[in-house]
């Protein structure tokens, strides 16, 4: 799967629009602070009269002209950073803005081997659209945080709750530093897809790639490819894009047709992603024993010994929201 032409230049002209933007900016500070600074023009200006005179003497042979340059413009540096906070402002005020400064808004960047690969930005706009069937931006917009609400829970339930929120908030604040896998079990309708979109949302918003999919579209997606002659390429991809984006979420576990074909992609991606150190959060309705029952003995132990398992429990508020709808 990838992108069309006209995507691609969706997300190129996104750039550019970044880097015209920036630039403004940029250009808006730069004319703030010849006002309210006295001199600070003048040194910016002096910076190339200083790189002029040492390309003419350099040009008549003086060796020496590049070395004093570097010494003249790193006391100019100096004094323009003392201007600037003597004046109020930050000392790098006056620095290149960057929406990402890992491609400086260009969506792309240089590997160790000098080729232009597409940068961390770049690959989360293009599996937001290639993967929007995931229906995954309207979900967290109604599921996050900011809504999420303890009213519908009691006693032992609202313990779990309480303690898989807990769980997931960490597994936001940690989540560049700490490899960790999520299992939501438990009855119909209790949070466990709520938890992932919250989960969703935060990691989205602070820059990370997060794929969603539902059990069945998942295993339909690459049945799809897999059994389609013409689609090698496409599959190839598909699962680059599967085992690499940095939290992959499976709703819904056990709602699809499982067989043979299902069991072993399930742990293909399982393994690969462990090995990968890339999280999963995986959702389901199924007890731990109609998981081990359901699937191999290989995947029951993958999850169990490599997942944080996390147990919800009470009526459903699916139900429940509908019937107070109704009074």
């Amino acid at each position: 799967m990838a992108l069309n032409n006209a995507q691609y230049e969706t997300i190129i002209r996104g750039y550019e629009r970044k880097r015209d933007n920036n630039r403004y900016l940029l250009d808006s500070r730069r004319q703030e602070v010849y006002a309210a600074v006295p001199g600070y023009q003048e040194l910016e200006e002096s910076v190339s009269t200083l790189s002029v005179s040492a390309a003419r003497l350099m040009l008549s042979g003086d060796e020496n002209a590049m070395q004093r340059l570097h010494e003249q413009l790193a006391q100019l540096k100096s004094k323009r950073r003392s201007l600037l906070t003597a004046a109020g402002f930050s000392a790098n005020y006056l620095e290149p803005i960057y929406s990402c400064r890992d491609c400086m808004d260009t969506g792309y960047i240089t590997s160790e081997n000098g080729t232009k690969i597409k940068c961390h930005c770049f690959r989360r706009q293009e599996l937001s659209i290639l993967y929007t069937q995931s229906n995954i931006q309207e979900m967290i917009e109604r599921e996050n945080f900011s809504t999420l609400s303890y009213e519908y829970y009691q006693g032992e339930d609202l313990q779990h709750f309480r303690s898989a929120v807990s769980l997931s908030q960490k597994f936001v604040q940690n989540f560049e530093q700490d490899y960790r896998n999520l299992f939501f079990y438990g009855t119909v309708g209790t949070g466990k897809s709520f938890l992932s979109g919250c989960i969703a949302k935060e990691l989205l918003e602070a820059g990370f790639s997060v794929i969603y999919f539902s059990a069945s579209g998942l295993f339909d997606t690459l049945a799809q490819y897999t059994f389609d002659n013409k689609a090698k390429e496409a599959l190839q991809t598909f699962y680059e894009d599967l085992y690499n984006c940095e939290l992959l979420i499976i709703d819904d576990l056990g709602t699809e047709v499982t067989n043979s074909f299902v069991t072993s992609q399930l742990f293909s991606c399982l393994n690969e992603r462990a090995l990968r150190r890339k999280a999963i959060i995986i959702s389901t309705n199924l007890s731990l024993e109609e998981l081990r029952d359901r699937y191999s003995e290989r995947i029951f132990s993958r999850i169990t010994t490599g997942f944080d398992l996390c147990k919800l429990t009470g009526p459903d508020i699916r139900i429940y929201k509908k019937r107070q709808a109704k009074k």
